[in-house]
């Protein structure tokens, strides 16, 4: 049965272009665009119409890092596949790009069957899969190009967590040769984590255990270190890097560097970086603890050279780093021992109103906001024009936004499974209103009308960025 949907008299929002335009949808894909009230957009006939009058019409967002069922520090991330699906749905996220994990001692290919088994069938929205690689050896590599060839494209290494994510200097250099032979693209955690350890270490010695001694120890300077040493590592190996949750101004200016360069080198930061700080990981009664996350928040002057990256394409991508742990029973185990507090943050469902928010702050235009949530991801992880953009061909995967309603951000209301919001009591103009996942809709109206099971696993070519 063929559908046909229209979606009639918005603001079509992309990278590139502003258009008052009607939206054609046949079969899960754009079919055509037409300008709105002309001749062409009469012609377009549907099953069903959309009103986007007043509204914004956007791609659905491209969140290319998140963790879902993560384990971690004695527990696991609180969404599951479909919880955390369907609060991306509401936060106008279509697709996500999560990590896999190879453990030590076990193949890449394990991991990731591992993955594919916990996301399959429980999706409300597409997904893909990095691979975070924690072993890297001779099989290893092998295993990195069939990954590369069957739609695995990027993989993650760890400069911190010694002991269980870490890889040293010589393992980085191996996978970063592999990956610039097989097209692969290497993301990269750069702190300094030898160095933390021994900082953590004399901080607890001191009795310095509360939430915002995580922020003190894991340093600027070693996340810029770590960024910098990351950066050489890839130009010996002649690969591409993608430095993911950049916080801090030194480790800009590192990868503004190598860009001026000429490298192949790019920068995520995320929008706990851009709108929280090192106040919130000193709230007081361990509630720091509910912003604990690695890198860590900075103090509120970094912010402004995040913002002056992501304008002047020093970073390219906002992700969130999904991975949620409820306050009680989880960020608990941490009291008195910051290093027991597991790190992550909930955020797949509130980047788009975020980075709306930030348009109408002057700190972004409207369509780099769409560059940076739907289209570049999209690129860096070889997902476009399936994924990313309002074009004939790519998947219908389309936000019908409204920019003037207002909505305050709150644990009460939001649909990720966690006990506290990261924004608690933040007030943000901008809402989605509709989304659609390949043309199906999975929240109509403020109403949520998908289903688990509806997204499908999505192969990536390689990064679209490389020469």
């Amino acid at each position: 049965m063929s559908s046909r949907t229209v979606i009639r008299g918005g603001l079509v929002v992309t990278a590139s272009d502003e258009i008052h335009a009607d939206v054609l949808i046949e079969d899960g894909r754009i079919a055509a665009l037409a300008a709105s009230a002309t001749p062409a957009a009469e012609t377009f006939t549907a099953d069903r119409t959309i009103d986007a009058t007043g509204k914004y019409v956007l791609p659905g967002g491209v969140d290319a890092h998140t963790h879902m069922e993560l384990p971690f520090g004695g527990t696991f991330a609180s969404d599951t596949f479909e919880t955390g699906t369907r609060a991306a749905a509401w936060g106008g996220t279509t697709t996500i790009v999560d990590f896999a994990v190879q453990s030590v001692g076990h193949s890449l290919r394990h991991g990731l069957d591992a993955w594919h088994a916990k996301a399959e069938g429980n999706c409300a929205i597409d997904y893909g899969f990095h691979m975070i690689v924690s072993d890297v050896n001779q099989e290893t590599l092998k295993e990195m190009d069939l990954l590369v060839e069957e739609g695995v494209t990027s993989f993650k290494q760890f400069m911190a967590y010694p002991g269980v994510f870490y890889s040293d200097d010589g393992q980085i250099l191996r996978a970063m040769q592999r990956s610039a032979e097989n097209g692969g693209l290497i993301m990269m955690h750069a702190e300094n984590g030898i160095a933390i350890d021994v900082l953590v270490e004399q901080a607890l010695a001191r009795g310095e255990t509360d939430p915002r001694f995580h922020g003190e120890v894991r340093k600027a300077l070693l996340e810029a270190e770590a960024t910098h040493r990351a950066i050489r590592l890839a130009q010996v190996a002649g690969a591409p890097l993608y430095v993911v949750h950049v916080s801090a101004t030194e480790a800009v200016a590192e990868l503004a560097r190598a860009r001026d360069d000429g490298l192949n080198v790019f920068g995520e930061t995320c929008p706990q970086y851009l709108f929280l700080s090192t106040d919130n990981l000193a709230e007081p009664d361990f509630a720091g603890a509910k912003y604990v996350c690695s890198t860590p928040l900075r103090p509120k002057e970094h912010q402004a050279a995040l913002w002056r990256g992501l304008r002047t394409n020093d970073l390219q991508v906002v992700s969130t780093d999904h991975c949620p742990f409820c306050f009680v029973g989880q960020k608990e185990l941490g009291r008195g021992d910051f290093s027991k507090i597991p790190n992550g943050l909930p955020g797949v469902e509130n980047r788009m109103d975020l980075l709306h928010q930030a348009v109408l702050d002057g700190h972004i235009s409207r369509r780099r906001w769409i560059e940076i949530a739907c289209a570049t991801p999209a690129r860096m992880f070889g997902l476009y024009p399936k994924k990313g953009t309002i074009a004939p061909g790519a998947d219908a995967d389309v936000v019908i936004y409204d920019p003037h309603a207002e909505q305050v951000i709150s644990a009460d209301t939001h649909h990720m499974n966690v006990d506290y919001s990261a924004y608690e009591g933040k007030r943000v103009t901008g809402r989605v209103e509709t989304v659609l996942s390949r043309g199906v809709p999975v929240i109509t109206e403020r109403e949520y009308t998908g289903r688990a099971g509806h997204g499908v696993y999505t192969p990536r070519s390689t990064c679209q960025y490389l020469d």
